[in-house]
């Protein structure tokens, strides 16, 4: 026990530790970037070949990575493969799956556990496994912990398990992986230990936690404190839609109260991958020892209904002008979840195109981070984007502004459309071709 922990830790501490990042989207090719500015040998691993082949070339397929990025990073030794058995040769392996819900909101671990049971006939004593996936409490102690130990292996002895959540916020200028402080606990005292001598080669502040679970929990409280506050914020807007007041200067006058008052902003829904899925992750755990969330399941209620008012907010604007969904041209702007990134899992934008569809309207949409809509496991739509004009802008019946990206052009638009939903609080003044939603 103490060799491998001893060994391990003079390869952190020296910044030699061969580092396996396996799953590289938005979490983990940024995380594997940093640690190649940071000197560490490191390899990525994808299932996706058009990824591998991607990276390769020294291109970039997500919006806030350059390419210029990519390119330090294969200069600095970054190698990038879809062979899982390449682990063999790690030190340190980290696993950035996608943990979805299923059909009945339950967690889906199949990404995450599909992927250990395929690298376990690989893995040696002397390795640190880290699991960064949002998952409910007890996972790493329940799930993985018990598949490394039917292998022979004694989990704190001869091999190492952590988990350290990911705390991404993709554009986001004001923070990065090297700047956002990293919780991490371990199975063991030897498994914190390491874990944190690993993220301190690669971040300013490293959190330590009593256990993989307190880390599992803090992931969730994060991401539910989100959604329960903007599905308060969202049910006030509703409130204040209806009494005639704009949420958005009630907001602005609250949030200079210096304390006791956070400012959360509504919109058209929850987006991403964090928010509108993560609090369910709790919900059906809480359900294992007799509990109810009901604050996290009516936020989940008031947030997914959004996209049914925003539907109703654009009948309104449309009838205003004696014109039906069915038949009307719409066209929608910003289709990511969330401004200036080109992210679309569980976006509002994607759920109200469908509804206008289902109503008989024909749809578009303007986003100049998604070119092309791209293929989703739920929604199809066959289009590419269309760029603005005052011609093309002039063109649609309604124009629904669903994500505020800082690239549209706010005034060729107010100027030039026949009726503007708007859903982000973009258009303060009151004009009669504007209607908030």
């Amino acid at each position: 026990m103490a060799e491998q922990f001893a060994r391990l830790r003079e390869k952190f501490e020296g910044n030699r530790a061969r580092i396996a990042v396996i799953g590289l989207g938005y979490v983990g090719l940024p995380l594997a970037i940093r640690f190649t500015e940071e000197r560490f040998p490191v390899m990525g691993l994808d299932v996706d070949e058009d990824k591998v082949s991607t990276l390769k070339g020294g291109k970039s397929y997500i919006a806030h990575i350059s390419s210029v990025k990519i390119g330090e990073a294969l200069a600095a030794g970054f190698e990038v493969t879809a062979d899982m058995a390449a682990v063999a040769t790690a030190d340190v392996i980290i696993l950035c799956l996608p943990t979805p819900l299923g059909q009945h909101r339950e967690p889906d671990l199949s990404f995450v556990l599909r992927t250990l049971d395929t690298i376990i006939p690989h893995l040696r004593p002397g390795q640190l496994i880290s699991l960064e996936s949002t998952t409910y409490p007890g996972t790493t102690d329940e799930k993985l912990k018990p598949r490394i130990e039917n292998r022979g292996f004694v989990v704190g002895e001869d091999i190492f398990l952590v988990y350290s959540p990911e705390r991404e916020d993709p554009a986001n200028p004001d923070f990065s992986t090297r700047t956002i402080p990293k919780i991490c606990g371990g199975i063991t005292p030897h498994c914190a230990e390491l874990g944190r001598l690993l993220y301190e080669s690669i971040v300013d502040q490293v959190v330590p936690v009593s256990s993989t679970r307190a880390g599992e929990m803090t992931k969730l409280l994060e991401n539910i404190h989100r959604a329960v506050n903007i599905g308060l914020v969202n049910e006030m807007k509703i409130i204040a839609d209806r009494m005639g007041i704009d949420l958005f200067e009630v907001i602005e006058a609250a949030a200079t109260k210096p304390f006791g008052f956070v400012p959360y902003y509504p919109g058209p829904g929850l987006g991403g991958h964090c928010i509108p899925i993560d609090p369910f992750y709790l919900t059906w755990k809480a359900r294992e020892f007799g509990l109810h969330t009901r604050f996290i399941e009516l936020a989940g209620e008031i947030n997914s209904s959004m996209p049914e008012y925003v539907l109703s907010k654009i009948a309104d604007g449309l009838n205003e002008q004696g014109k039906p969904i069915r038949g009307s041209r719409i066209l929608v702007l910003g289709i990511a979840y969330k401004k200036n990134v080109d992210d679309m899992r569980e976006s509002p934008s994607v759920a109200i195109m469908e509804l206008l569809r289902d109503k008989g309207g024909e749809v578009a949409y303007s986003d100049p981070h998604v070119p092309r809509f791209p293929k989703l496991r739920a929604h199809q739509f066959e289009l590419s984007s269309v760029p603005l004009s005052a011609d093309t802008l002039a063109d649609y019946d309604a124009v629904l502004l669903a994500t505020n990206h800082d690239g549209f052009d706010y005034e060729l638009i107010r100027d030039n459309a026949r009726l503007i939903i708007d859903t982000r609080g973009v258009y303060r003044d009151a004009a009669p071709h504007i209607f908030k939603a």
